[in-house]
């Protein structure tokens, strides 16, 4: 048995849950990770995991020696990277997951700043509004805006969004204007609906002016999950939009969307960075932390 890489697979094992994602994220067979595993149980004449047809989940004894085993395998890859000269010059791959809109409008435009910084670390980016689990997949961290609940997640609160509601001129046009935001919940208005991936529930939009405060769940004949599309719907005049101002921006300076009610405020959405807080912090993720930082702060 080679000992570093039993431990290795054991650590995955846990962090993903399953044989099968910690092989794939491993690179090896899910049988091999399975003797490796079984292997060091046997070593250390302790049951690490408990193993059904389902799912697999760590013993007391295996849990207590995760946190130890996952410390010491942090340390090492601390010193090869100290011995590499990685911290003064971070390299290799970083896997992270973004949504759309903010790869498409922030991260991307500014990726060649990045590069010239940082040009051995290659980035990853899964573009998407979906829930990712980011130990399952071997992903390094994400950013999501709303708050992050997932217990096994370090989330840094990198910026807070503000938020507009906008209509195409089209869609004035065909409907008037709103007098007052719960008209949108009857006709001839209408809204597009945000589709949250994590519920499959239509998001409402609670907003105040003064002493009054109302939770719009507006009428709607198309909702989508992804940020990209949804601002696309509310171009096209399908309905009226709630969107972080940046994505709307650029289609207000054009002419393409109107703001609507700017007399009442919305309360911003958090944008949070997440990563595993059992995971070793790389210097090609701090310095990727340390840039979304100053990006946010720039252009958010």
């Amino acid at each position: 048995m080679d000992r570093f890489d039993a431990l290795q697979a054991f650590v995955r094992v846990v962090e993903a849950g399953s044989f099968t994602k910690a092989a794939q994220t491993l690179h090896m067979s899910k049988t091999t990770v399975s003797q490796l595993v079984q292997q060091l149980e046997a070593r250390l004449q302790v049951k690490l995991l408990n193993r059904t047809t389902r799912q697999v989940k760590v013993t007391p004894e295996g849990a207590a020696y995760y946190e130890r085993v996952a410390r010491v395998l942090g340390d090492l890859q601390d010193a090869d990277d100290v011995l590499a000269g990685d911290l003064a010059a971070p390299r290799g791959r970083l896997r992270i997951d973004v949504p759309s809109p903010l790869a498409r409008l922030i991260l991307m435009p500014a990726l060649p700043g990045f590069y010239r910084r940082y040009p051995d670390i290659q980035l990853l980016m899964g573009v998407s509004d979906r829930n990712v689990d980011v130990i399952g997949e071997n992903v390094d961290c994400v950013l999501r805006g709303g708050q992050i609940t997932v217990p096994s997640l370090v989330a840094r609160r990198v910026a807070d969004l503000q938020l507009g509601v906008y209509a195409s001129p089209g869609y004035l046009r065909e409907t008037g204007l709103p007098a007052h935001p719960l008209a949108l919940e009857q006709a001839p208005h209408r809204m597009v609906g945000y589709l949250r991936s994590s519920s499959g529930s239509i998001a409402s939009m609670p907003m105040r002016r003064d002493n009054e405060s109302v939770e719009v769940n507006g009428r709607y004949a198309v909702a989508a999950d992804d940020g990209n599309a949804y601002v696309a719907a509310g171009l096209a005049g399908m309905g009226v939009l709630c969107v972080p101002r940046y994505m709307a921006r650029d289609h207000v300076k054009r002419g393409e969307l109107t703001p609507l009610f700017e007399e009442w405020q919305l309360a911003p959405m958090p944008l949070y960075l997440a990563y595993p807080h059992n995971r070793h912090l790389s210097a090609k993720l701090r310095v990727f932390i340390a840039w979304i930082d100053e990006l946010a702060a720039q252009s958010l």
